[in-house]
């Protein structure tokens, strides 16, 4: 096979790894779809017990019928103002695979909108804002009725580092 083939493989599986049905939520006034099948259930906002010497983002664990889940604000890992939760709240349980394991993880997000099928024409590729930020963690832009919404790749929002501390937390 050449690396042309090659090269060309890999870019039609990158497209159709990205199409699909994504999990849309709102932060702030922007929305972000997740990959339906990282998605294990949505709960609404309960207890959270917080973990000392965790990073700032980490709000803590729940404990999901009997099993302990670590807790993180999108918000705060994104760097936007934190606000007071409301009743639209809620606790998205993910799925992340580390370089370890595979983790559930709960993210608390403004609101869950809806799930869409996003089809191949309507992503387009992440913009470059340069090489100081990182932004591997997302996966493309989503063109939606006259917006935009911000696929992420859910797996790279944590670092190594991040995922390791977070283990040890819970």
């Amino acid at each position: 096979m050449t690396d042309e083939n090659t090269a060309m493989d890999q870019a039609i599986k990158a497209t159709t790894i990205k199409t699909g049905k994504y999990l849309t939520f709102s932060l702030e006034k922007e929305e972000y779809g997740i990959g339906i099948l990282k998605v294990k259930e949505i709960i609404g906002m309960m207890p959270i017990t917080s973990v000392p010497r965790t990073p700032e983002f980490v709000k803590g664990v729940v404990n999901l019928r009997g099993k302990v889940i670590p807790v993180l604000d999108l918000r705060a890992k994104f760097e936007m103002p934190s606000i007071p939760y409301t009743e639209r709240t809620c606790i998205i349980v993910v799925e992340i695979d580390s370089s370890v394991s595979t983790i559930l993880i709960g993210i608390v997000v403004d609101s869950v909108c809806e799930v869409l099928n996003i089809r191949e024409e309507e992503i387009e590729e992440t913009p470059k804002f340069g090489t100081r930020l990182k932004h591997d963690y997302i996966l493309g832009m989503a063109k939606r009725e006259g917006g935009v919404k911000i696929l992420l790749n859910i797996d790279k929002v944590l670092s190594s580092e991040e995922m390791m501390e977070i283990a040890q937390a819970s």
